[in-house]
């Protein structure tokens, strides 16, 4: 695929999002909680702000997808201002709830199956020989599983380096099945992309083309 121009209202919305992105990261920067949690949290919004600008011509995505990593990124920067145990906002619906736990960590591993399910298909449907149909779907709810996976070992490579890490990252609060959870919650946001997205998707898609 040669270089894809944009339209206006399009390139208007990548520059908001990159412009609102910017200002969170900023924001967020500025004296968290705990700082190598911070640094953990954020590195993947980190590494993959320069590979979407090295790869915005040569293969732009469709703005339901930069959106989505946006507002993924911006999930990943308030979980890493706070730490995800520790988000005030939540703090306050566990309080007004009763609930036991600050639940800003659901919203995160949501967002990781949500998101990534999303990118995952674009890439595909642009990629490769698959069409639409029951292997899309299952090949990308694998995707969304595998990074869940990796991402639960590295929370646990950051609990076998640093026990202040481990409290502070993994945000278990004291949930001996918060691993298998989190992985319950990243397949959830999968498939619910996947069932309430794909039409939206699909027409932005043929625009790109």
């Amino acid at each position: 695929m040669g270089p894809v121009n944009f339209q206006s209202d399009d390139r208007r919305l990548l520059r908001a999002l990159l412009i609102a992105s910017t200002l969170v990261f900023v924001w967020s920067a500025v004296s968290p909680r705990d700082r190598l949690t911070w640094v953990l949290e954020v590195a993947p919004a980190v590494v993959a702000l320069p590979l979407l600008l090295a790869t915005r011509r040569r293969f732009p995505l469709t703005p339901l997808t930069y959106t989505l990593i946006a507002v993924h990124a911006c999930i990943l920067m308030v979980g890493g201002k706070y730490t995800y145990a520790e988000v005030p906002l939540f703090d306050w619906i566990r309080d007004s709830l009763g609930h036991a736990r600050n639940n800003y960590d659901k919203v995160g591993h949501f967002a990781q199956g949500f998101a990534p399910a999303i990118i995952a298909r674009e890439i595909l449907l642009r990629t490769s020989p698959l069409k639409r149909g029951r292997w899309l779907f299952t090949l990308v709810v694998s995707v969304c599983m595998t990074i869940s996976a990796l991402y639960e070992l590295v929370e646990w490579g950051a609990a076998s380096i640093s026990a202040t890490a481990a409290e502070s990252f993994l945000g278990t609060q004291g949930d001996a099945w918060d691993t298998q959870k989190d992985m319950a919650l990243a397949l959830i946001g999968a498939v619910t992309a996947l069932a309430v997205l794909p039409g939206v998707h699909d027409t932005q898609l043929r625009r790109l083309r």
